[in-house]
């Protein structure tokens, strides 16, 4: 039996300075994964401090026309938010293809932004892992790596992120605001999540004692099309194989606006911009979409078991933007990847 001490933080503030008190502290909102990792013995905090009682659950409007999501507020509550379906829908639907009704029920928004690869070897502490351990190797370089990385990914680690609606923030264009010792700041949502490089074991580019407390979401034209396609194992409770969310706007046949973040390839929501540029001004057809699916994935690298991802991908992308363009979102339409 591993012991840590819990306590209840009743103010943002107090959170902060908990944190900074303790090298191995944790925090604890829905549990979803943390629980999982200190039941696995990859987390070991010794101090686990209950943020629920914080005031960071409210979703409200901002002064530009988007919405605040606090960080406390449940995948549920978001997802099922009239404002939250009607304005951004593609958010509603990639957080309702994660997990189940009773993990979403529980999960929150900030929880699911910081939650951890579900690669196997990371969550056996039996077996070497560069995010566990600094230096201990990559196991998944040369074992069963099916569902592992095709871009981003380095010698030390070929892991991906786990999330549906870190992609759909992606594509939004979203703001993680955080607050810390020295106050509040905003980071996009590119910059949020990071490739594992030389440092594997860092996932976010939040500093030591920062805290999530709200997410923020631009205004969306109401015109503007959208879709999320997941493609997994099995149709409920998998983890995604390739995921894309997808923005698109046409006027007259042509497109005009054009954002698109792919989910299961990477350590964070894959997006490229400059290939983006390739779409707008373009016919909104599939000769184009595949073009831009070619230039998307053309630094793809294959591992043993996942060669099959970069097609996969590639059709993924190509059939969300046509439904996107065409606005039938995957919802409405049928599940084939032709």
């Amino acid at each position: 039996m591993r012991h840590f001490r819990y306590v209840k933080a009743t103010d943002i503030k107090e959170a902060i300075a908990m944190m900074l008190s303790e090298p191995k502290a944790a925090l604890l909102a829905g549990g979803t994964n943390l629980l999982d990792l200190m039941k696995y013995d990859v987390s070991t905090p010794t101090l686990v401090i209950d943020i629920n009682g914080l005031p960071l659950r409210e979703i409200r409007e901002t002064p530009e026309g988007g919405l605040r999501i606090g960080a406390l507020a449940t995948n549920a509550d978001v997802a099922y938010d009239e404002r939250i379906s009607a304005r951004y829908p593609l958010l509603s639907s990639a957080i309702l293809a994660g997990a189940s009704g009773q993990l979403r029920n529980m999960a929150t928004i900030g929880g699911n932004l910081l939650q951890r690869t579900r690669c196997s070897y990371f969550y056996d502490i039996q077996i070497p892992c560069n995010k566990r351990v600094s230096g201990s190797g990559c196991p998944a370089k040369t074992g069963l790596n099916r569902g592992h990385a095709i871009l981003g990914a380095s010698e030390l680690c070929i892991a991906t992120h786990p999330s549906d609606m870190c992609v759909a923030l992606a594509a939004i264009d979203a703001v993680v605001i955080v607050e810390g010792l020295r106050g509040t700041r905003a980071v996009a949502f590119s910059d949020f999540h990071r490739l594992p490089g030389e440092t594997p074991q860092l996932d976010t580019n939040l500093l030591h004692g920062e805290i999530i407390i709200a997410v923020d979401l631009p205004p969306i034209s109401a015109q503007i099309g959208h879709s999320y396609l997941k493609i997994r194992d099995r149709l409920s409770y998998a983890f995604a194989l390739v995921s894309v969310a997808a923005l698109v706007k046409v006027d007259d046949g042509v497109i005009t606006r054009a954002a698109l973040s792919v989910g299961g390839v990477a350590h964070k929501p894959w997006r490229d911009r400059e290939a983006e540029t390739f779409l707008v001004g373009a016919n909104a057809e599939r000769s184009v979409f595949r073009q831009f699916a070619d230039r998307l994935l053309h630094t793809a690298v294959a591992e043993e078991h996942n060669g099959f991802k970069i097609e996969l991908a590639h059709r993924t992308v190509v059939r969300c933007l046509e439904q996107a363009a065409a606005q039938t979102p995957q919802s409405q339409s049928d599940k084939r990847i032709r």
